[in-house]
């Protein structure tokens, strides 16, 4: 099998921004990122392919409210294995398309992916990831007389939240495996997994939560012992002291530099930290690995040494 890569694609390669959030503007913007992932393929990468869905589940959301009086609500789960279905054809589409194009022969495959969360986890005893759009104070004491948590966010609005437990199996993951060592580019853990929890009796079911798409990425990189781990993101480098004066972007950083780093407060919760959290996970269990932050438009140059932040394990 060719060197593997897992490559986790965030929001800015599905959805460009507010104005272009209709599915044929998605469509296209997958089309740019999937050109960028060709280049890999050409240069001897089998990849596995993760994605965001973090907007698709607001969007379902709101078509849910909006038709509740006309067709049954649809559980989170559900929404979860929807939108890796529509956004895993979008990617396998746009990737075999340009794999097509360049004659190269090679499949693509989207797999439906499940990850087991704790059925204890803390997490469900504190929602604190947003989901669905923003709203009125009103609105939410709505949703809270429905059950669901709901927050005020620095003066955005009101959302409801949920629980985002730590991903500890990947459940496809050997079917995965198979699926790359019989030549095909794989697209899995959408939206960082549909959540299941195993109950009494060991059986899987379906749970209200969202898993972090870059921890579920990281497990899945580290299970399949992937030669790189590469995160696609809205910025080309990792910089410390981030939109201040004294701002340095990172060409390198070692195992024990991405630590100290995060611990001196330098990758915030809500953007780099998670990332950041990512690949220290993925390195510890994969010390012979390599992991690559960029954007999606840099992704060739960065893994020619040209740009990106690279980070690898100590020594």
């Amino acid at each position: 099998m060719d060197k593997v890569a897992v490559v986790a694609i965030g929001g800015n390669s599905l959805i460009r921004d507010q104005a272009h959030e209709d599915v044929p503007s998605q469509i296209a913007t997958v089309e740019e990122t999937c050109r960028h992932i060709g280049d890999m393929v050409a240069d001897g990468w089998s990849v596995v392919i993760t994605h965001g869905n973090g907007p698709q589940v607001g969007f379902i959301l709101r078509r849910n409210e909006l038709a509740a009086h006309e067709v049954p609500m649809t559980p989170i789960d559900v929404i979860g294995a929807e939108t890796q279905g529509a956004i895993g054809y979008m990617i396998a589409r746009a990737l075999d398309n340009e794999l097509r194009q360049r004659g190269l022969s090679r499949s693509v495959v989207a797999v439906a992916t499940q990850v087991l969360v704790d059925r204890n986890d803390p997490a469900f005893q504190n929602p604190t990831k947003g989901i669905g759009s923003f709203t009125t104070r009103e609105k939410a004491l709505e949703f809270a007389r429905e059950g669901w948590t709901v927050r005020e966010d620095a003066g955005r609005g009101w959302r409801r939240m949920i629980a985002s437990p730590i991903p500890l199996e990947i459940i496809e993951q050997d079917a995965i495996r198979v699926l790359l060592e019989a030549g095909f580019i794989v697209v899995g853990v959408g939206g960082g997994g549909i959540p299941v929890v195993r109950d009494e009796a060991g059986l899987l079911r379906g749970t209200i939560a969202v898993i972090d798409k870059d921890r579920a990425s990281s497990l899945l990189a580290s299970a399949l012992k992937a030669d790189l781990f590469l995160i696609s993101t809205a910025v080309e480098k990792v910089a410390l002291n981030y939109n201040r004066p004294d701002q340095r972007w990172l060409d390198y950083m070692t195992l024990g530099e991405a630590k100290r780093y995060l611990a001196e407060g330098h990758f915030l919760a809500g953007s780099m930290g998670p990332k950041i959290e990512a690949i220290i996970a993925y390195l510890e269990a994969n010390p012979r690995g390599r992991a690559l932050i960029t954007k999606p438009d840099t992704i060739a140059r960065a893994l020619a040494g040209k740009t990106g932040t690279w980070v690898v394990a100590d020594g």
